[in-house]
């Protein structure tokens, strides 16, 4: 067995712990995939796959890009093209575009403002009832602690969640698993580095994960405290 299905076996364990615990999969479901070309949403991507082999029921993947090229984000088409072919994933590829308002400069959140909504648009286009998210348990860690620093609230990012009155549910099926984790498997299936994003240097979330990283080997249990404290909460 190679590393890479060694891994993908692990990393299958947290991640149907998810889909089951949360009810995030069922049968009849068309899921948009959003596939930035990260290591996270690669990851997810395959073992979507994966797991599409093991239940006794039957769902549809498709993989959705948003090409951010035209406002200045790394062109990442030429090398996810091939690989949704390798993998013979249906995929669609649609261009970031951003509302002409000279007075409000691209930042983070706008960016990921309107990401979200180019998904949300096209994977209702394309008749997907779901959109599943690449976030993984840091995330959801950085998410609580940030919530709690700038609202006051102790809350974090949802396995499920309806839109639009339930015409669409996100899903983050690699919620339990460990961004290093994830990062241990890119390696393995040789994902390629994806530049940084130019817009996050200042954003408060990288800030905060600046933060947690700062407390060294402890990082990984205090991320595990902040989930379980926001979802007992």
């Amino acid at each position: 067995m190679s590393d890479t299905d060694r891994l993908g076996s692990y990393l299958l364990k947290p991640f149907a712990r998810a889909c089951k615990e949360f009810a995030l999969l069922a049968e009849g479901d068309r899921i948009a995939v959003a596939v930035s070309g990260g290591k996270d949403s690669r990851t997810m991507l395959e073992l979507l796959l994966k797991y599409q082999e093991r239940v006794p029921y039957r769902y549809e993947l498709v993989a959705i890009h948003v090409d951010g090229s035209a406002v200045g984000l790394p062109d990442l088409t030429e090398v996810l093209i091939p690989w949704f072919d390798k993998l013979e994933v249906e995929h669609h590829s649609v261009p970031l575009q951003l509302p002409p308002d000279e007075s409000l400069p691209l930042n983070c959140f706008r960016c990921s403002w309107n990401r979200r909504k180019a998904l949300f648009l096209t994977g209702d286009d394309l008749g997907c009832n779901k959109l599943a998210l690449g976030h993984n348990a840091d995330d959801a860690a950085v998410t609580a602690l940030l919530n709690l620093m700038f609202t006051g609230r102790l809350e974090t990012l949802e396995p499920k969640l309806s839109f639009f009155k339930g015409r669409i549910d996100v899903i983050r099926p690699l919620i339990h698993i460990p961004g290093k984790d994830i990062a241990g498997y890119a390696t393995a299936a040789g994902y390629p580095v994806v530049p940084d994003c130019p817009y996050e240097a200042d954003s408060r979330r990288k800030q905060v994960e600046d933060l947690l990283r700062g407390f060294g080997s402890r990082q990984s249990q205090i991320r595990a405290n902040l989930w379980r404290a926001a979802r007992a909460r």
